[in-house]
């Protein structure tokens, strides 16, 4: 019996080795866990979406009426798919590659200097980190780039130690709103949640990305609910068990509805207000928001500015954000009066 074991358990390892031997990928259990998320969440949407179509004729019947109308709802599934694959897959913006590109800029300019007195940029292209807010100012776009350890302490007040700024697992320099994360094992620009859906985080690079899939994926959901609805008004007194099956999954599908609409909801306050989830919710933990009243968004750059920030500003591009002045916060702080609403001072 011993041997028969052995002989099955040999042949499992060899098995799985030729497997990871195949699909690299896949070797690592946490990439496994991660595919295996996604195929669980492609399987449902086809089997939302599939059921539906196999049970109701009259959809089908529609479809050959009105074919637009079916064609509709399916690209906005092929959309919603993409986007899910295009958000997990793109990077939330780590400061371990801001860190690094910012250095070799620092380096390259140093050489070129000393060999043409020519700037950097001009030969080897730009480097799009832009530093924002009046502390600062600057960008590295043809200017004399800093070392990345300088850069990041000049976003800080004076007097902050540089170990108050350096993450204790990756030993960078973190820039304000950076957060390392513990599943990705990195340091995340604006960090504002690890997405276990997405299986990576979701952060300054890629959290449009993320808000875009929300939208689509609530638009959705709507849309299947309301088909599963009209298929009950017109076939109730069909077969029980069909009735049954399509009742439980509208009831999932509501469940799913509310949440996703109370975190589109979520997401949109912070994109107006130019939050992150962490900062919302470890305020009180984070030492250069705990002295700033509740009701005061340090980083708001008004509403009109911050939707400008979110949706059309290239991914290329890292923004990093220094702490605001004193001034500046009392100037967030202040009351609102009749003049500020008609002026737009929330724009």
């Amino acid at each position: 019996m011993t041997t028969v074991m052995g002989i099955c358990r040999s042949f499992r390892d060899r098995a799985f080795a030729r497997f990871f031997h195949c699909f690299p990928c896949l070797s690592d259990p946490a990439r496994r866990s991660s595919w295996g998320l996604k195929v669980t969440l492609v399987m449902l949407h086809l089997i939302f979406v599939g059921i539906l179509f196999v049970f109701d004729g009259d959809l089908i019947e529609k479809t050959k009426k009105e074919p637009w109308y079916t064609a509709l709802y399916l690209l906005l599934l092929l959309a919603t798919l993409v986007q899910y694959f295009i958000t997990s897959s793109s990077s939330p913006g780590y400061v371990v590659d801001v860190m690094r590109a910012v250095n070799e800029t620092n380096v390259i300019y140093q050489k070129s200097s000393m060999a043409s007195k020519q700037p950097a940029s001009s030969q080897n292209g730009s480097l799009n980190v832009v530093i924002e807010g009046s502390q600062s100012g600057r960008n590295f776009q043809g200017c004399n780039p800093s070392s990345w350890t300088k850069l990041v302490m000049d976003m800080y007040p004076p007097g902050t130690s540089i170990r108050s700024c350096t993450c204790s697992y990756c030993n960078v320099e973190q820039p304000p709103r950076a957060k390392h994360c513990h599943d990705c094992d990195k340091c995340v620009l604006q960090f504002d949640h690890h997405c276990v859906w997405l299986g990576s985080c979701v952060g300054q690079d890629n959290h449009c990305k993320f808000w875009w899939y929300i939208c689509e994926e609530t638009a959705l959901c709507l849309w299947t609910g309301i088909l599963y609805i009209m298929y009950l008004k017109a076939n109730i007194s069909r077969p029980w068990w069909k009735d049954a099956i399509m009742i439980l999954l509208l009831i999932a599908l509501s469940i799913s509805i509310i949440f996703l609409l109370l975190l589109l909801l979520f997401h949109s306050y912070l994109v107006l207000t130019n939050q992150t989830t962490y900062e919302l919710v470890r305020r009180r933990r984070i030492p250069y928001l705990r002295r700033i009243p509740e009701r005061v968004y340090p980083f708001s750059k008004g509403i009109c500015r911050n939707l400008y920030n979110f949706c059309c500003v290239r991914s290329s591009i890292y923004s990093l954000e220094p702490l605001p002045l004193s001034q500046e916060l009392e100037e967030k702080a202040r009351p609102y009066t009749c003049l500020d609403i008609l002026t737009c001072r929330c724009c």
